[in-house]
């Protein structure tokens, strides 16, 4: 739920897009670019979110950080919706929403991570697959909320007035989610794994020098997920942001097919990810990636080809896209803070995932964009994603696997083929139900 109410803000500028270039840039100025370029201005300040919550995260506790967090995205997101526009205050519109972007983003640098470290380090070993999957189940609700909210504005009040005041509404519902959010973390216990570090006295001592030691000593898995981190985030801001507005502009549908095409994908996205994350405690979380990435390359063109020829086409491809993406979401939470020991988990996860979704998921959009516009050429966002998974498979090359791994302790965590699989899974099964008699 905290994470839904997160990331429903992208999913809400996402759809509003086209309104917040007409009311805060000023006209022939290439609005719709700019929009997709303040996207990218939240993700400037993540790695800087991700540098303080991460080893603040590691030092004081996960659910503290996640309480901050949740508070300080939910206010700007409410705020976005009463802003000045550029007819009224002139620059100092498209100043104050950059301002209140940033908020934002500074704010998902903690939120990501540490709610995935959170999940993550709850779940039973044989099930994080499963469990972490629902992180992702929250992510794509926010997004689909975001949508739903913006389609049946557009249906009840008419284009006409939705262009005048009704894009503001959808910012105003974070409001109310946001305390909803807060209420809900602010009753959940600390992570086991934390306790158990702070009981062995293990945790760090600080969060400068768990920085330290995250930099210094686990370089390499740093890498191997920055490599995985980049195709991930290619795919997922091309597909979930980029997306409504190309339908429209580019594919010209209307706003309402667009959105159409964009909610029934996440629906079926949605549908799909708990199998998914069930099927990684199964057969591993090397084997989903894989899957994905080999999928989305040989698929990614033929199906953009695909979207330009009708409104029933654009769903079919949007949704093949989006179902073959979904092994890698659904498996972020339990592949990403395994890689990491428990006293840098948080850190490691911060810091990595933000700095690179920084540079490759907030430009996803400007660089489509601004390459489409000016060449015409429709179909270079499934060129982007085959690019950006070319470096994921190599990466993965380099990936541990550690489906079923104890995320305890200070080494990091690794599987044995054993630990994993159907029969691992009943092994455990029966472990609990023995001990709950």
């Amino acid at each position: 739920m905290g994470n839904a109410t997160e990331w429903y803000d992208y999913g809400a500028y996402a759809v509003v897009a086209t309104y917040i270039a007409a009311h805060f840039f000023p006209a022939g100025s290439e609005g719709l670019f700019w929009t997709y370029a303040f996207l990218a201005i939240s993700f400037i300040a993540r790695p800087f979110g991700g540098f303080v919550w991460g080893p603040l995260g590691d030092r004081l506790g996960r659910k503290h950080v996640l309480a901050l967090t949740i508070i300080l995205m939910s206010a700007a997101t409410f705020l976005i919706g009463v802003l000045p526009t550029y007819e009224k205050v002139g620059v100092l519109a498209p100043i104050l929403l950059a301002l209140l972007r940033m908020i934002q983003g500074f704010s998902t640098g903690g939120e990501y991570g540490g709610a995935a470290t959170f999940m993550a380090e709850y779940a039973p070993d044989k099930r994080r697959g499963l469990y972490g999957s629902f992180l992702e189940f929250g992510t794509l609700g926010g997004f689909a909320l975001g949508t739903v909210v913006v389609l049946i504005l557009q249906l009840i009040i008419g284009e006409d007035a939705m262009a005048a005041w009704g894009w503001r509404v959808p910012f105003f519902v974070a409001g109310p989610l946001g305390i909803i959010g807060l209420y809900l973390r602010s009753r959940l216990d600390e992570t086991p794994v934390f306790q158990d570090l702070e009981e062995a006295g293990e945790s760090e001592e600080s969060a400068t020098k768990g920085l330290r030691d995250l930099i210094v000593e686990y370089w390499k898995p740093i890498l191997v997920m920055a490599g995985l981190v980049i195709p991930l985030n290619i795919a997922n801001y091309t597909l979930l942001t980029y997306m409504p507005g190309y339908l429209e502009t580019k594919i010209h549908l209307t706003g309402n097919e667009s959105l159409m095409v964009i909610l029934i994908g996440e629906v079926a996205m949605m549908a799909v990810i708990p199998f998914c994350g069930s099927l990684s405690d199964r057969i591993g979380r090397k084997k989903m990636w894989w899957f994905s990435m080999v999928g989305l390359f040989v698929m990614a063109l033929p199906m953009y080809m695909l979207m330009g020829q009708s409104f029933g086409l654009a769903i079919v491809g949007f949704a093949v896209l989006g179902l073959l993406y979904i092994p890698q979401l659904s498996t972020i939470s339990a592949t990403f803070p395994a890689m990491f020991p428990a006293h840098v988990r948080f850190a490691g996860f911060a810091v990595t995932y933000n700095v690179f979704t920084s540079i490759f998921g907030g430009t996803a959009a400007p660089i489509n964009e601004a390459v489409v516009e000016s060449t015409g050429f429709l179909e270079f966002p499934a060129v982007y994603v085959m690019l950006g998974c070319v470096i994921g498979m190599i990466a993965l090359v380099f990936l541990k696997e550690t489906a079923g791994a104890s995320l305890s302790g200070t080494d990091i965590p690794e599987s044995e083929p054993e630990d994993y699989g159907l029969e691992a899974m009943q092994a455990e099964d029966q472990a609990l139900d023995e001990a709950g008699r």
